[in-house]
């Protein structure tokens, strides 16, 4: 692995095509303005499009990535099932898998998840408080006990997905509703962290603490060597007789 921690971040890159008011607050479309922010924080990022040959994911681009974050909303069901596949089993051999907002419908997160990761939703503008519930944990570093986004798509319990191993943030929007907004997993040697805010005509991925929680994920889901061992394999005690 390369001393800076190689970064893809995926985007559909339709929003930001097709539509004025995305365009104005993501002009070079999300992934440009998520890839910037990682820049800054020392990682060395490329980005890739879902219009892209083999959606930006080749085999090459996706063994040289250790973290792959996926942005996603409009066309889930237009990525292909071999590219999914070939993304899951990456995630299984290590590399780390960061999702948001609404790619918690993309095909990889529920192939991943086993669920339907389906939840409650509202454009309503809320105002979001994003509580840490796991002090100390690595992707809460810097972050105090709370921040507040202004503006945001509420998304609400019951959120279909597994118990998270670990519940990093829990998420209260001005209507009432709670959510599991930073959940970690892991599969095979991979990890996995979901985290909820990212709605394409607000401006959330310009926020300093949003670009810092991601940052964190990607580190905390960088893969780390472990020897793993399958197969026939002989007694390690030599048996008598």
């Amino acid at each position: 692995m390369s001393e800076a921690l190689r970064v893809t971040v995926w985007n559909e890159f339709r929003h930001e095509r097709k539509s004025e008011a995305v365009k104005a607050v993501y002009p070079d479309g999300i992934h440009a303005t998520i890839a910037a922010a990682l820049g800054e924080h020392g990682f060395e990022v490329r980005t890739a499009t879902l219009d892209e040959p083999e959606h930006g994911l080749t085999s090459e681009v996706l063994e040289a990535t250790d973290v792959l974050i996926w942005w996603g909303h409009v066309a889930h069901g237009e990525v292909q099932d071999e590219i999914v596949e070939r993304v899951q089993q990456r995630v299984l051999a290590g590399m780390g898998l960061v999702v948001l907002h609404s790619g918690h419908f993309s095909k990889i997160f529920k192939r991943l998840m086993g669920t339907t990761c389906d939840l409650k939703w509202r454009e309503g503008n809320d105002r979001e408080l994003i509580w840490v519930v796991a002090p100390g944990h690595p992707i809460a570093e810097g972050l105090g006990e709370m921040f507040m986004l202004e503006h945001e798509e509420m998304y609400g319990e019951h959120f279909d997905i597994p118990p998270p191993e670990t519940l990093v943030f829990v998420s209260w929007f001005s209507g009432g509703e709670v959510f599991r907004s930073g959940c970690c997993y892991t599969r095979g040697a991979g990890k996995i962290f979901y985290f909820r805010p990212g709605h394409e005509t607000l401006p959330t991925y310009h926020n300093p603490q949003v670009q810092r929680v991601i940052a964190n994920g990607v580190r905390w889901a960088a893969p780390t060597v472990i020897e793993r061992v399958f197969g026939n394999t002989p007694p390690h005690v030599p048996t008598e007789g």
